[in-house]
């Protein structure tokens, strides 16, 4: 007879990702006499004590870090087949994940969503950002099941299909009181060293985050979206590459000064992409009206744009 249960491992994983039992319990609606009793039951089952307690806080043994390792795997993998068993009842999946690069701003979904609860109120939604190689992760791990606007060619080694829908140039620009404004062109790599890059951080968790032109030992400031780094490459914080529709109106403006450097950064072409062998009705629903003509300018119209002047 198994003596751990993907009720107890489920409760392990939230006192890991909370802190505490009571933060466990109000993540999982259950009160803390239960979560206490669950985990003392686990360990005397086990005959290994899972976590230390040292006042509210807790943390995992040894031997509980090993067990939440392999158990996460099992619970991702029984919330798999419950999707799937419910999916191949209904047709359509109980959840459906989007993923965009955080270049996008996720109100370009607003009508399709709109569109998509006309039709299929029984599949939660979720909409997520992230950046550069994080989008093609976040697909590959099963933690999105639809890419729109991937940055770049997907990586080696398949499990997915992906369709090009356009291309975008970028611009070098800094703030006209930055002191690259006024040097001489093209900037050279030593002179680039020598002031701060602003940079979008990739999301990446496992797979090696992409870099675009960073020097070593570069002053970097890391930013979680494309319209954060624009707009601290207005405040002149820093300089780097921008996408050039929204380069272009804040250059018109007279709030960016265009650079010409030596090694400029080459176009980006974004995808559509999801996994092969993957069916569901919310899904296909979604790659059928993704592919739509009009999509890329659609994206393009919700590249970063320039703050309202206060």
């Amino acid at each position: 007879m198994l003596r751990l249960s993907l009720e107890a491992l489920q409760i392990v994983d939230a006192i890991d990702r909370r802190g505490s039992f009571s933060a466990a319990g109000k993540e999982l609606h259950r009160v803390p006499s239960t979560i206490s009793y669950t985990v003392s039951k686990l360990e005397d089952d086990l005959g290994v004590q899972v976590f230390e307690r040292n006042g509210p806080r807790v943390l995992l043994t040894r031997a509980g870090q090993e067990l939440l390792k392999e158990g996460r795997y099992l619970l991702k993998a029984a919330q798999d087949l419950e999707h799937r068993v419910r999916r191949v009842a209904s047709g359509w999946e109980t959840e459906l994940a989007i993923g965009m690069d955080s270049m996008f701003s996720t109100l370009l979904l607003r009508q399709d969503i709109c569109a998509f609860y006309e039709v299929a109120q029984q599949t939660r939604l979720r909409v997520v950002h992230e950046a550069l190689s994080g989008t093609w992760e976040a697909l590959l791990d099963r933690r999105v099941d639809l890419l729109i606007g991937a940055p770049g060619d997907g990586p080696a080694g398949g499990g997915y299909v992906s369709q090009p829908i356009g291309t975008i140039s970028f611009v070098f620009a800094v703030a006209p009181g930055h002191p690259l404004a006024d040097v001489e062109e093209p900037l050279q790599r030593t002179q680039l060293q020598q002031y701060r890059a602003i940079t979008v951080a990739d999301s990446a968790r496992q797979m090696a985050p992409r870099t675009v032109g960073l020097l070593l030992g570069q002053d970097t400031l890391a930013l979680p979206t494309m319209q954060s780094k624009f707009d601290y490459q207005l405040a002149g914080l820093g300089f780097g590459f921008l996408p050039e529709p929204c380069a272009r109106a804040a250059i018109a403006a007279g709030l960016l000064v265009e650079k010409q450097v030596q090694e400029p950064k080459p176009a980006e072409t974004f995808y559509l992409a999801w996994r092969t062998g993957e069916a569901g009705a919310a899904l296909s629903w979604w790659i059928e009206r993704m592919r739509a003509p009009g999509l890329f300018e659609r994206l393009l119209r919700h590249l970063p744009r320039l703050p309202l002047m206060e």
